[in-house]
């Protein structure tokens, strides 16, 4: 089948991640939207690139005027605003284009680490216990330190650093001021584990598997804490970076690998994920796997996460690549036959 696919990025623009020195992350979206634009072509499709820039009044009139099949949605919010990758894929939605990855209910409330985790354990789900705090409502702080304070509404790890694990009241009290101040809103604080860290990525819509099982794991100096920080993915010259190695497959018997990606299974279908999203755990004390968080847009560019765990199941790139569009194609079908019905 022969298409035409328009890939949708937002282009990066200097803001406040600039200002905190992380905005790296932010660029790092042209890096995977070349492997991706090569792939299509390379598969048969005609490609065209589109960036978006604010305001999300032109972007609605771009996308409007559209002539495509599919777009390939790497759009990650814009600088400084990402409750906005929920929006534009409400747009594509409402103009009744097929688009890749998860749908925008799901990408809002992923984006609400708090609300997502509550979510999750309705259900069952292990998750390190979780306060949503403010320098205005410390007082009500009640769980057991160590804790990981991160910016309650924000991916690719912004915000997260070594002093981002405090072990007292003093820490705490810095940190959530600080984090409060610079994502302008309140703070996840949850109780740190220390146990491996695994992620899993799932792929597909009505019936998702899992892929192998990959481990976050740390060589770094006994003081510092063993966490995936904004320098371990970017920051080449730092210690954290030169410090933190992805495994995959990860090196675990049968039964933890099957649960972990049971896990990450439950965890997809309760967010509504659609396509492809990644799902990241730490072991608690008794060994079971407890959900840290979700990401239904992770990183697919070669050699990372998504595509090391989909080359570990023996997907090439371009194959895997190819099932995203599927799973975009059959996705707009039941949802249209659901309209139908309704």
């Amino acid at each position: 089948m022969r298409l035409k696919i328009t890939i949708i990025f937002n282009e990066p623009n200097s803001d406040r991640y600039g200002d905190m020195g992380e905005s790296k992350a932010v660029a790092s979206v042209l890096e995977e939207v070349r492997p991706v634009q090569r792939a299509l072509s390379e598969l048969g499709h005609p490609v065209v690139k589109i960036p978006l820039r604010p305001p999300l009044e032109l972007v609605e009139e771009k996308l409007r005027a559209l002539e495509t099949d599919l777009v390939f949605n790497l759009f990650e919010g814009f600088d400084g605003r990402p409750e906005t990758e929920a929006m534009v894929a409400d747009i594509l939605s409402g103009l009744g284009i097929p688009f890749t990855g998860n749908p925008p209910s799901t990408l809002s409330l992923a984006l609400d680490k708090a609300k997502a985790k509550a979510v999750l354990k309705s259900d069952g789900v292990r998750t390190p216990k979780y306060q949503s705090l403010s320098p205005e409502n410390l007082y009500l702080f009640h769980l057991n330190f160590p804790c990981i304070v991160k910016p309650l509404g924000e991916d690719a790890s912004h915000g997260v650093s070594e002093e981002s694990v405090v072990k007292n009241l003093d820490q705490l009290t810095k940190q959530v001021t600080k984090i409060s101040q610079l994502f302008r809103g309140d703070t996840l604080v949850e109780e740190f584990l220390e146990g491996r860290e695994f992620n899993v990525t799932v792929l597909g819509n009505k019936e998702p598997i899992a892929l192998p099982v990959a481990e976050m794991v740390y060589y770094l100096p006994p003081e510092l804490p063993r966490l995936l920080t904004f320098a371990a993915k970017w920051h080449e010259e730092s210690i954290y970076y030169k410090g933190t190695k992805a495994t995959c497959p990860a090196e675990i018997g049968e039964q933890e690998r099957q649960l972990i990606s049971q896990t990450a299974l439950t965890a997809f279908k309760l967010l509504g994920c659609r396509g492809y999203a990644r799902v990241d755990m730490r072991m608690d004390a008794e060994g079971i796997p407890n959900v840290l968080e979700v990401n239904p847009n992770p990183d697919i560019s070669p050699g990372y996460g998504a595509a090391r765990q989909a080359k570990a199941a023996g997907l090439p790139y371009s194959k895997l690549i190819e099932k995203i569009v599927m799973f975009a194609l059959e996705e707009h079908s039941y949802s249209r036959v659901e309209e139908i019905v309704l």
